[in-house]
């Protein structure tokens, strides 16, 4: 074979923008692909075992070992997911700026580890002891202030871990395919879906074997397991170093400063008149960009949401005034480029879709709080000497996740493919918006099964005696949580998939952010929200909607007001995706 023959064959078989662990360009053959992502998969697996190991019994540990109330531990689980979801955005910020997602996933590892140690050493102090052999029924011990200081810091330490390594590894996972080469792409749509489903899988197995070492056994050895799977998870992500395609970091300024001074530009420039903007423009041969057409034309969006759309539509094309430099001097650096502006506008799209998201992160904050206490009240028997954990009825959430993706991802996708002639069967959108609807579901069923166990609860006489079990099987949640598992199959995925594609592709940890942020201000709002509803209901001798005696409390009203939420959210997202241009071209 003639040497001109086999130069297209390597020219192919190197990754444009990828290079190995030494730096040399990285090659198709023996780089990326479902090899590397494996290892990849396995870290986020370990790593999700870890973070649910904390946050799916954290209200029990709250209420129990540490004394709080059930609403004040409810937002308090809230307040720390809320942090731990909104600090990626710093990660993603070192990593895409300055230390790149592969040496950022490793020192998240090492403070990730560091906080799970201090969280255990915390259990493990005297005074814990009681809390040992700590079940949800008993009283709680009174741990001291040191002790409390102690277990929050470890508690947010986790969280600062977190924030380095939940953007970077599934950006990094990603990256392992190539977009531009038509089975690597089509891979790439595949990765999503099993990621989550194996991260799901890894889920489930902390739900029904550490909340049971929790609240049978030991908090100390609770704390201590997901240590220990950490370790291996970096172990087990170091051994993949040679296998990985780690994306060149140009000689450009760094995206956030491009994109910033875009903003910063925009502003200095805000007496510039539309005229001066068109005719720098005619002089760059600019041509109308997809997304400034669709703020020009997003006017006519449906009417309950065009106020919002034309404010966004006037501060989009507002941007345009980056174009020229401070005073109409043409100094190098000081005018932004047409790409620069367009990236910023790229972000300044997705905002409407991030806010009408909020309401599904309220709505998915309650899958670990309230709904695991009202589990606590019911009788959660599998034998006469064995009780289920109620924060282990989250795995189903976890495990209709495990079987609908597979489903999803071979038979749904292959039906809709067919019928739509998209790559994916519908669009990212169309994905969220599904899920959306099934949560309004999910939280008419949580209602309703709250009304039959209060209902229950006042034909036994029990209402006045919370620590007596209700005689109704704790069985009548798994609804609820299966339609949650369903709904987040839908949304949950394509919202990762929905901000990774659609953030220009040096800011993809910066968009898996984002979509981190939405359940991150979601929790925050969540917890806001219930202090709010504690200060209105309680007080002169009134029970609240969320008094420490379930019986009394009124978790119904709470679940109804999030239906209707979510109902009225649904709407508003449906009018904005109608007018969303994908960037791309993408329309998976």
């Amino acid at each position: 074979m003639s040497s001109s023959s086999q130069t297209p064959l390597l020219s192919y078989d190197i990754v444009d923008g990828s290079v190995d662990h030494k730096g040399r360009p990285a090659y198709r053959s023996n780089s990326g692909g479902w090899r590397s992502a494996s290892f990849i998969i396995g870290v986020e697996v370990a790593e999700r075992f870890a973070y649910y190991g904390i946050s799916s019994n954290l209200i029990t540990y709250l209420t129990g070992p540490l004394g709080q109330s059930t609403a004040t531990a409810a937002e308090n689980v809230n307040v720390w997911s809320g942090t731990a979801s909104l600090l990626p955005l710093l990660g993603a910020f070192v990593a895409d700026s300055f230390l790149g997602r592969f040496r950022t996933i490793i020192f998240a590892s090492l403070i990730y580890i560091l906080g799970l140690g201090l969280l255990t050493l915390s259990a493990l102090l005297p005074s814990h002891a009681a809390a040992n052999g700590f079940r949800s029924t008993d009283l709680p011990s009174s741990p001291v202030p040191s002790q409390l200081i102690l277990f929050f810091s470890a508690l947010y330490l986790v969280a600062i871990g977190q924030s380095g390594h939940k953007p970077c590894v599934q950006a990094f996972g990603a990256d392992q395919f190539d977009g531009q080469d038509p089975q690597e792409s089509k891979a790439k749509s595949s990765f999503f879906n099993w990621w989550y489903c194996f991260m799901c899988a890894g889920t489930v197995v902390t739900l029904l074997v550490l909340n049971y070492i929790q609240d049978n056994l030991n908090w100390g050895l609770g704390f201590g397991i997901p240590c220990a799977v950490m370790v291996i998870a970096l172990i087990i992500f170091l051994l993949g170093t040679k296998t990985y395609r780690y994306s060149i970091k140009g000689d450009e300024k760094s995206a956030f400063l491009r994109i910033g001074w875009v903003f910063v530009s925009s502003i200095r420039n805000w007496r510039t008149t539309p005229s001066a903007i068109a005719f720098e423009e005619e002089v760059r041969g600019t041509l109308p960009h997809q997304s400034s057409e669709q703020y020009k034309h997003s006017t006519k969006v449906v009417f309950c949401s065009c106020q919002l759309v034309e404010d966004l539509s006037y501060k989009a094309l507002f941007l345009n005034k980056a174009l020229l430099a401070p005073n109409g001097l043409k100094e190098d650096g000081k005018e932004c480029s047409d790409g620069d502006v367009e990236e910023a506008k790229a972000l300044l799209r997705l905002v409407p879709i991030w806010t009408t998201c909020l309401v599904f992160a309220i709505v998915f904050a309650q899958t670990s709080t309230f709904f695991t206490k009202q589990g606590v009240t019911m009788d959660r028997s599998i034998s006469p000497s064995l009780d289920l954990p109620a924060a282990s009825l989250q795995s189903f959430i976890s495990l209709s996740i495990v079987l609908f993706i597979p489903i999803y991802d071979r038979v749904l996708v292959p039906i809709a493919r067919a019928l739509t002639r998209k790559p994916s069967g519908i669009t990212m959108l169309q994905r969220i918006g599904s899920g959306m609807f099934i949560s309004v579901v999910a939280m008419i069923v949580a209602a309703l099964v709250e009304v039959k166990r209060l209902k229950t609860a006042q034909e036994h006489g029990l209402v006045d005696l919370p620590n007596v079990t209700i005689p109704m099987s704790i069985w009548w949640l798994i609804p609820q949580y299966v339609l949650f598992g369903v709904a987040e199959a839908f949304t949950m995925v394509g919202l990762q998939e929905f901000f990774y594609d659609q953030v220009p592709s040096d800011l993809r940890s910066v968009g898996l952010s984002l979509y981190l942020s939405i359940f991150g201000v979601g929790s925050f709002l969540s917890s806001f929200l219930i202090s709010i509803i504690e200060k209105a209901t309680g007080g002169n001798g009134r029970y609240s909607w969320f008094a420490n005696n379930l019986n009394r409390a009124h978790l119904d009203y709470f679940y109804w007001l999030l239906a209707g939420l979510s109902a009225v959210q649904l709407v508003l997202f449906v009018c904005f995706a109608k007018s969303y241009i994908y960037n791309r071209g993408g329309t998976v």
